[in-house]
C-alpha cells in the first residue's frame, strides 16, 4: 500500500534556522579547475549587489555638495572610504564562505536571545533609514521624469515590491546581471557629464592625496566645514547592512566545504569580485564629486537637493563651459540625471530587501516571503516621507525640496548607531583562528588595518553625532536647542558604548564556549 505524504503547509511567517537565504544558498554552479577569467566570471555578481550600497541616493548629495564647497579636497576621503569598504567587505565575504554563516547568524550563535533582538531592531532601523533615501530618490525621479505629483510618486515606490516578486522567479544569477546593468547606466551618465565638463585632471589626481586640510574645522563654506563634509561622505559610504548582505550572498556559489582548496578559491575570487565592483563604486562617487566641481560654476548650486541638481543641469547659466551649456539647453543632462537616480533607487530596493531577510532570519530566526518583507519595510519607510510632503504642501517649492533633503540626510543618523555593531563582531570573528581556522583567519596586516578602520569610523561617527542631532532642528538653531542636541547626543553615545560593551562581552563568552566545544570534540 502506498502512503501519500501530506504536502507541507507554508505560512507567511515561519521559523528559520537553516542556511543563510536558503532559497538561493549554494544554487549557482561554478566550474572546477578552469582559467582565471572563467573562474572570476563565475564568482562575479555578489560584489555588484554590495557595491550598490556605496552609490545609493544617499551618496549623491554629499559628494556633489562636497565638490561645490571644497573643490577636489575631499577626493582623498572618497578614496580612503572605498579602501576601507574593500577591507570590510573582504572580511564579510570570507566569514560567510568559511563558516557557512552570515554575520547575523554568527553574532546570534555567540550571544543571548535578548541581545539578538536588540541588535535586530537596531539594524532594522538602519535599513529603514537607508530605505527612506531610496523612497525619496525614487519618488523625485518619477516626478522629474514623468511629472507625477510627489504624493502619488511616493505611493508608486511601494509597488516596486512587484518588481522584486518577479525577480525572485528568474534566478539569482539574473538578478546579479540586472544590478550590474543598472550600475553601468549610472556610470555612463556621470562619465558622459564629467567628460563634457573637461575637468582639471591634474587637480583631481592631487585631490586623491590625503591632507590635514580635509579634516579642518576652521574653514566654512556653504554652512559646511571640510570635516563635516568628510563625515557626510564617510557616513553615506560605509553602511552596516552591506556587511550582513555580503556575508550571506557570498554563499550563493556551490562549493564543497570539505575541500579546503575549494573554500580558498571561493574566498580568493569573491575578493576579486568585491574589489572590482567597489572600484566601480569609487569611480561613481568620484565622478559625483567631480561633477560638483567641474559641471557647475563654483558656488552656483545653492540647492543641493535632487530637485536643485536637476534644475541646475538644465540651467545654462550654471554650466562651466559652452559645450555643457549647449547640451543642458536640450534637457539631456537633467534627464540622464533623473534616469540614473531612478536606477540607483531600484538597485537599492533589491539589496535592501535581501539584507532585511538576512538579519531577520539570523537574529530572530523568522522567515517571511521577500515580497512581504519588502512591502512592510517600504510602507513603514513611506510614512515619514508622506508626512514631510503633506506638511510642506502649502509652502514654497524650495522649502518642500529642502525639507525632503533634510529628511534624507537626517535619517542617516541611525547608520551611526548600527555601524559599530556590525564592524566589531566582524573583525572579532575573522581574527579568530577557532572560528576561521589557521588558514583563513586574518593576517596581521589585515588585523591592524581592520582595527584602525573600525575604531576610526566609530570615533568619527560618534563625534559627528551632536551635529547630526542638531540638524533635526533645521537652520537657525538657537543656543538652547544646540545644548539640548548635545545632551541627547551624549546620552546616545553612552547608550551605544554600553551596548557595545554588552555585545563584546557576550561575543567573548560565546567564543570561549565555542573554543571549549571544539577542544572537547578533538579530545573525543
Amino acid at each position: 500500500m502506498v502512503v501519500e505524504k501530506t504536502p507541507k503547509k507554508h505560512h507567511l511567517i515561519e521559523y528559520a534556522n537553516g542556511p543563510s537565504l536558503e532559497e538561493i544558498n549554494g544554487t549557482v554552479e561554478v566550474p572546477k579547475g578552469k582559467g582565471f577569467w572563467r573562474m572570476l566570471f563565475a564568482y562575479s555578481g555578489p560584489g555588484a549587489l554590495v557595491a550598490v550600497g556605496y552609490m545609493d541616493p544617499g551618496n549623491w548629495s554629499t559628494s556633489i555638495t562636497g565638490g561645490q564647497n571644497f573643490q577636489y579636497l575631499l577626493m582623498s576621503i572618497i578614496l580612503i572610504s572605498s579602501l576601507i569598504a574593500m577591507l570590510l567587505q573582504y572580511m564579510a565575504a570570507k566569514l560567510g564562505i568559511v563558516t557557512q554563516m552570515d554575520l547575523a547568524q554568527a553574532i546570534r550563535a555567540r550571544t543571548s536571545k535578548s541581545l539578538g533582538i536588540v541588535l535586530w531592531i537596531l539594524t532594522e532601523l538602519a535599513i529603514m533609514a537607508t530605505d527612506i533615501a531610496e523612497v525619496i530618490g525614487g519618488a523625485i525621479a518619477l516626478y522629474l521624469l514623468f511629472n507625477i505629483p510627489l504624493v502619488i510618486s511616493v505611493f508608486i515606490t511601494v509597488f516596486d515590491v512587484l518588481v522584486l516578486l518577479l525577480l525572485t522567479k528568474i534566478g539569482f544569477r539574473k538578478i546579479e546581471a540586472i544590478v550590474v546593468a543598472l550600475i553601468l547606466v549610472i556610470l555612463f551618465v556621470f562619465v558622459y557629464e564629467v567628460l563634457l565638463s573637461d575637468p582639471n585632471w591634474g587637480e583631481v589626481v592631487k585631490g586623491l592625496v590625503p591632507s590635514a586640510e580635509s579634516l579642518s574645522t576652521t574653514r566654512h563654506v556653504g554652512g559646511q566645514t571640510p570635516l563635516s563634509g568628510a563625515l557626510g561622505i564617510i557616513g553615506a559610504t560605509v553602511m552596516p547592512h552591506n556587511l550582513y548582505l555580503h556575508s550571506s550572498i557570498s554563499q550563493t556559489r556551490k562549493i564543497d566545504h570539505q575541500k579546503e582548496q575549494e573554500v580558498a578559491e571561493a574566498v580568493k575570487f569573491s575578493a576579486w569580485d568585491s574589489n572590482i565592483q567597489l572600484t566601480f563604486a569609487f569611480f561613481v562617487n568620484a565622478l559625483l564629486l567631480i561633477a560638483g566641481v567641474a559641471v557647475f560654476k563654483s558656488g552656483t548650486v545653492k540647492d543641493p537637493s535632487f530637485f536643485g541638481l536637476y534644475q541646475a543641469l538644465s540651467d545654462t547659466s550654471k554650466m562651466s563651459n559652452g559645450i555643457l551649456a549647449s547640451v543642458a539647453r536640450t534637457g539631456v543632462l537633467s534627464t540622464l540625471f533623473a534616469v540614473a537616480l531612478l536606477a540607483s533607487g531600484q538597485n537599492s530596493t533589491i539589496t535592501g530587501t535581501l539584507t532585511g531577510q538576512v538579519i531577520m532570519e539570523g537574529f530572530v530566526h523568522m522567515h517571511m516571503p521577500l515580497w512581504l518583507r519588502r512591502l512592510i519595510t517600504r510602507l513603514i519607510s513611506v510614512i515619514p516621507v508622506l508626512i514631510c510632503v503633506l506638511m510642506t504642501g502649502g509652502k514654497t517649492a524650495i522649502q518642500e525640496h529642502q525639507a525632503l533633503n533634510d529628511l534624507m540626510n537626517n535619517s542617516q543618523v541611525f547608520l551611526a548607531f548600527a555601524l559599530p555593531f556590525s564592524m566589531l563582531p566582524l573583525i572579532m570573528f575573522t581574527d579568530s583562528k577557532v572560528e576561521m581556522g589557521k588558514r583563513f583567519s586574518n593576517a596581521l596586516w589585515i588585523k591592524v588595518l581592520g582595527w584602525i578602520s573600525i575604531l576610526g569610523l566609530t570615533y568619527l561617527n560618534m563625534i559627528n553625532l551632536p551635529d547630526s542631532i542638531a540638524a533635526f532642528y533645521g537652520d537657525g538653531i538657537t543656543k538652547s536647542q544646540t545644548q539640548v542636541a548635545n545632551i541627547i547626543a551624549y546620552i546616545l553615545i553612552v547608550a551605544i558604548m554600553a551596548l557595545l560593551i554588552w555585545t563584546i562581552y557576550e561575543l567573548y563568552k560565546g567564543n570561549k564556549r565555542f573554543e571549549r566545544e571544539q577542544a572537547a570534540k578533538l579530545n573525543n
